[in-house]
């Protein structure tokens, strides 16, 4: 019998992995628990990922509650919801305003008895350079973001301890593990939501209550129809990053992925392989990935213009050109299908 060789070698290496990665995913899809009939809170719900995650969350057979700061916007989040069979009440609150959050957790509680799973997904986003923004801006992304998420955790918190069981999803960012510019507010609240998230999971689950971290990376919700822009140029660049396929993720793909680690229990999922590789490089190289992302900001991003007035993205500051309308049509798709209207906001 002849000695196995290199290239042989190579394959029978790979081939283990590859089974070993496939049982893996087996066993995790088979010791995933089934959630039907769990009472899911979902933050800034009533459009983009919010809405996607409420309709996978309706798809397993879970209540559904969610909230928003706009009532018309709940409204038609609720008929959209309602429309496909889902069970759905709603409740206007600004996550930033921890007395809001008081009442709608009470709201919730008081309607549907307890809460099983909180989604904490609100966000705004404001793009442009650092000397666009003002220290206003970063109390806005900290108060909607992080103590957002504070609020609302501490608040579901002691119901979930009665019961020692429950789970929270927290939706933070690829901007939470590698700070890109002309995100700064966005980039730190996500940065300290994650810190959170992180912190709590160790704490909880000896209490039988799993904490779930997710970072999403580009994804294809029509968000940047809603975020604040200090110039059109960083609304185009961001619009088009938003929207070209083979760098973001359809957010009902997303919504999937985050349903099923919440089921899993997971630590930690980053959904896209691109927002993976960011991460991971990042983790390894944390120097040259400041050093390229600084080559980007010089050569590719848009210079201040003075001020710091910020504006709703629009279709007319992306599509200048043909070619600009064409690479943005999946977003303006996923904005409808979202419901993604043209004002202030966040995801």
């Amino acid at each position: 019998m002849g000695t196995v060789g290199n290239k042989e070698k190579v394959a029978l290496v790979a081939a283990g992995i590859v089974a070993g990665v496939a049982a893996r995913e087996l066993y995790r899809r088979w010791s995933a628990e089934d959630i039907a009939g769990q009472i899911v809170l979902i933050t800034g719900g009533s459009r983009g990922l919010g809405l996607a995650m409420a309709r996978a969350f309706a798809d397993e057979g879970c209540p559904i509650a969610i909230c928003a700061r706009d009532e018309a916007e709940l409204e038609r989040a609720r008929r959209d919801l309602e429309g496909r069979g889902a069970r759905v009440f709603t409740v206007v609150c600004d996550v930033a305003d921890p007395g809001q959050v008081d009442r709608m957790i009470d709201s919730v509680m008081a309607h549907y008895g307890r809460i099983d799973i909180l989604v904490n997904n609100a966000g705004i986003i404001q793009v442009g350079p650092l000397e666009s923004m003002t220290v206003e801006d970063f109390h806005a992304a900290m108060n909607v973001m992080f103590w957002g998420t504070v609020h609302a955790t501490v608040r579901v918190l002691p119901q979930m301890r009665a019961r020692q069981s429950g789970r929270i999803v927290n939706i933070t960012s690829i901007g939470g593990k590698v700070s890109v510019p002309h995100l700064l507010p966005y980039n730190c609240a996500k940065f300290a939501t994650v810190g959170f998230s992180e912190g709590l999971r160790s704490e909880l689950r000896p209490r039988g209550i799993k904490v779930t971290t997710i970072a999403p990376g580009l994804m294809r919700t029509g968000s940047y129809l809603n975020a604040m822009f200090s110039s059109d140029a960083d609304s185009a660049w961001f619009g088009i990053g938003a929207a070209t396929p083979g760098i973001t993720m359809s957010a009902r793909r997303a919504a999937r992925q985050i349903v099923m680690a919440t089921r899993r229990g997971e630590a930690e999922r980053v959904l896209s392989t691109q927002a993976n590789l960011l991460a991971a490089f990042h983790g390894l190289f944390p120097g040259a990935t400041s050093d390229i992302l600084a080559l980007v900001d010089r050569y590719f991003l848009p210079r201040a213009r003075g001020g710091s007035e910020k504006r709703p993205g629009s279709e007319s500051s992306v599509n200048q050109a043909r070619i600009l309308s064409a690479l943005t049509v999946l977003g303006r798709s996923a904005a409808k299908e979202f419901l993604q209207p043209q004002m202030a906001g966040g995801r």
